[in-house]
Order: structure tokens, then C-alpha cells, then sequence
């Protein structure tokens, strides 16, 4: 069986991550730029992301994806579409490829269903969707398929995901909705209540990796330039560390909840197993400074940041192929259209 056209996926919410064999092939926002009248697509991801605040009345700069799932299933399908055929030559396209696709580990079976016909519109062949955490762990380099207990949390951009895996399958396991854009909407609300001054979504994340920290050390400012709610003006505005750990300290608290909750479910026996491996770390979320320290300081266990944090997912969609435990365990769906 030949691998080489075969693709892993993470769609994410703020960005959608293609491998191939171990290697990242495609980086782009989960943004499309759509004309209103028309429903014409403009243009997608990283083009399409520059337009975001910045488009006329007719054009709009849409996420397809919240939570980690679809929420615009025709326009995810193009989005697809777009990064898959990016990605495989069109000389290779007559073969279709196998696509893997990572999906949040709550995800609905209507939710499943509509990520298998995108990827199947889009040109796949066949499709094997498997939970974001088990990738993740994969993606991290954790021996999953060993009768070990290991804990792996992804925080992504729309969901955070947490699994305890062992032979491999997971054992215990939370998906919670809260995660990078959670934090970026809290950081907005702050400002607004706080100064009433109003900053776009982009803003907020440019703060949140510069100057947020999870477990402050050291204090920081950053510039920011925003809209005076009272006079509509623009205005400058320096923002310390401080403020923004406060701003995302609840949806650090309820990841934090999630992780203890998932922890009271596992057996003992795996629960002495992750004491002494450690949780390990993923996802863009992964790097707000110190979130480690905050996570061990919170469940006393040791905790490690992945490698490459931010492409462990995709790097497991593509290894799970590679798996044959795994694979077994994983449904996948056959498209029947030639």
C-alpha cells in the first residue's frame, strides 16, 4: 500500500495544518473571503485571514469551523477543497488520496458526518477521522499503543481536548469548548469593561502570545491601539502582563477543572502511571508562557510542552496510517464516488 499521497489533517478553528509523512505541507488560517450576493469565494486562508476587518460591505471573512467543528458545511467543503488539491499534484489527483482527519473528541455523529462528505467532495478516496487527543499524542512522540498510562492536553484554538491513552486507545478523556479563542474574546471583553476601549479579534490573539502569561513571573507591556467606545476615536493603550492574566484566568480555570475531572476518572493504576510520564502538552495553547508551571503547580504531576506543540496534531493524523492497533480501532468510510 503506498503512503506517499496520503494525508493527515488537523482542521482547526483558527488554522488548518496538512502532513505528509512527518512533514508540515500547508500552514493556513481556517479563514475563507466570501461575496455576500454572489457567495463567490474571494479568496482562503492566509489571503483570505488579511481581509478580516478590512473587507467592504459586499465581502465578507468567514471561519467555517467553530468549537472545532463545522459550522458552514458548504464552505468548509471549498475550503478543503482549496488546501487539498494545494497540496496533492493534479498529475497525482486521478489517484485519489487517503485522508486522516483529526476531529474534537466530543464531536457529534452529525458533526462526524459532515467532516467525512467535505473531505469526500474534496477528492479523498477514503477517510479515517480520529479524536484530535490520540493524534495529538501520536504527534508528540507518546507510545500509545503500549499498556501505559500517558496524559496529553491539546488546546487548540476552539476546543481544548484531554485524553489518558493506553494500548492504544483512550481510557479517560474531556472535551471542553474553551480553549485559544476563548482567551482572545476574554482579553477583548477586559479591555472593553475595563478602559472601554474596543480591539478586534486579531489584536487579542497578538496580545495574548506576546505579552499573556498563565503563571506570571516576569512583567511585560505591549502598545495596543483600539476604539474609544465613549468618543469612537482610535487611542493608544499600554497593557501589562498582569491584566492579561487576569483577563484569561477562567478559561484557564475551566481547562484546568477539565484536566482534574479526567484525572478523578482514571483507574489508579494508570493514574500512578501518569504521575511518573507526565502531562505532556499541545496545541497552540501550549505556548502561553508558563502554562506548564500553572498546570503543575494546579495537579502537582509533571508536566512537559511537546516538541512542536503547535503541529503535533497534524503530525499524528499523517503517523496514524503507520498504526495498524490504532487503525483497527478507527472506522473509516470509503468514498463511492470514482
Amino acid at each position: 500500500m503506498k503512503f506517499g499521497r496520503d494525508i493527515g489533517i488537523d482542521l482547526g478553528t483558527a488554522n488548518t495544518l496538512v502532513c505528509r509523512k512527518g512533514e508540515i505541507i500547508l500552514n493556513e488560517p481556517s479563514v475563507v473571503a466570501i461575496r455576500k450576493d454572489t457567495k463567490e469565494i474571494l479568496a482562503v486562508g492566509q489571503e483570505a485571514k488579511a481581509m478580516i476587518g478590512r473587507t467592504p460591505g459586499d465581502i465578507i471573512a468567514v471561519q467555517p469551523l467553530q468549537d472545532g467543528v463545522i459550522a458552514d458545511y458548504e464552505v468548509t467543503e471549498k475550503m478543503l477543497d482549496y488546501f487539498i488539491r494545494k497540496c496533492v499534484k493534479v498529475s497525482l489527483f486521478n489517484f485519489k488520496p487517503r485522508l486522516v482527519v483529526g476531529i474534537p473528541r466530543g464531536a457529534t455523529s452529525v458533526e462526524r458526518r459532515a467532516v467525512e462528505e467535505a473531505a469526500f467532495k474534496a477528492g479523498a478516496r477514503e477517510v479515517y477521522l480520529v479524536e484530535e487527543p490520540m493524534a495529538a499524542a501520536i504527534g508528540a512522540g507518546i507510545p500509545v499503543e503500549e499498556p501505559t498510562g500517558h496524559m496529553v492536553v491539546d488546546i487548540g484554538g476552539g476546543t481544548t481536548e484531554i485524553a489518558v491513552t493506553s494500548l492504544g486507545g483512550i481510557v479517560a478523556g474531556r472535551s471542553i469548548r474553551v480553549a485559544g479563542n476563548a482567551m482572545d474574546k476574554a482579553i477583548i471583553m477586559y479591555l472593553r469593561r475595563t478602559y472601554s476601549i474596543v480591539i478586534g479579534e486579531r489584536t487579542a490573539e497578538e496580545i495574548k502570545i506576546k505579552i499573556g502569561c498563565a503563571f506570571p513571573e516576569k512583567e511585560e507591556e505591549m502598545e495596543v491601539r483600539g476604539r474609544n467606545l465613549v468618543t469612537g476615536l482610535p487611542v493608544n493603550l499600554i497593557v501589562h502582563t498582569s491584566e492579561i492574566h487576569e483577563a484569561i484566568s477562567e478559561p484557564l480555570s475551566e481547562i484546568i477543572r477539565a484536566v482534574r475531572s479526567t484525572l478523578e476518572e482514571t483507574k489508579p493504576e494508570v493514574a500512578s502511571d501518569i504521575y511518573e510520564n507526565g502531562v505532556i502538552l499541545t496545541g497552540g495553547g501550549g505556548q502561553i508562557k508558563n502554562i506548564d508551571k500553572l498546570l503543575k503547580h494546579e495537579t502537582n504531576l509533571p508536566v512537559f510542552i511537546a516538541e512542536d506543540p503547535l503541529f503535533s496534531v497534524a503530525k499524528g493524523t499523517a503517523l496514524v496510517l503507520e498504526h495498524r492497533e490504532i487503525l483497527r480501532n478507527i472506522k473509516s468510510r470509503k468514498s463511492t464516488r470514482r
